[in-house]
């Protein structure tokens, strides 16, 4: 991510997911999203930057009543009012790998996906890479610039 993550960029996310809490605690945003009508419940933590290792970044986790998901080193993140979900993304050579947060508090995770997938043919790959290649060329925009277009 070009800049660092702002209690802004926490706002935003909050909104568009339609929160019911979004609270910051010491060193990340932690917001919760419930789903009363298919009784889901997902909490979201943004760690703008923490120790990763020997290097520091950002951390994205999921929590839900029956996974738990981590996107390490993520580098943007890009929202879509239209669909009601936010793509959380982490780069590495050629390779891209994806959290995405749904308004209904849901989410998917694509990880070490080819990075040219996202711009190919998708009628010419099978369905199961497809989902992936097109759930992740929302985030195009913003690996091609470097920019962090996020809304």
């Amino acid at each position: 991510m070009g800049t660092k993550f702002t209690p802004k960029d926490a706002e935003k996310i909050s909104q568009l997911l339609v929160a019911e809490k979004t609270t910051f605690e010491k060193d990340h945003h932690r917001l919760k999203i419930t789903n009363i009508e298919e009784k889901r419940i997902l909490v979201l933590e943004i760690y703008p930057e923490i120790d990763l290792g020997k290097t520091r970044g950002m951390l994205v986790v999921v929590y839900t009543g029956n996974s738990h998901l981590q996107l390490h080193n993520c580098t943007g993140y890009v929202v879509s009012e239209e669909l009601g979900e936010v793509t959380f993304v982490a780069e590495s050579d050629k390779r891209l790998s994806g959290l995405v947060v749904e308004r209904g508090a849901s989410c998917s995770m694509y990880a070490s996906i080819n990075r040219d997938l996202i711009s190919s043919d998708f009628t010419k790959l099978g369905v199961e890479v497809m989902l992936s290649g097109v759930a992740m060329s929302l985030a195009e925009d913003i690996l091609q610039s470097g920019d962090e277009d996020q809304g």
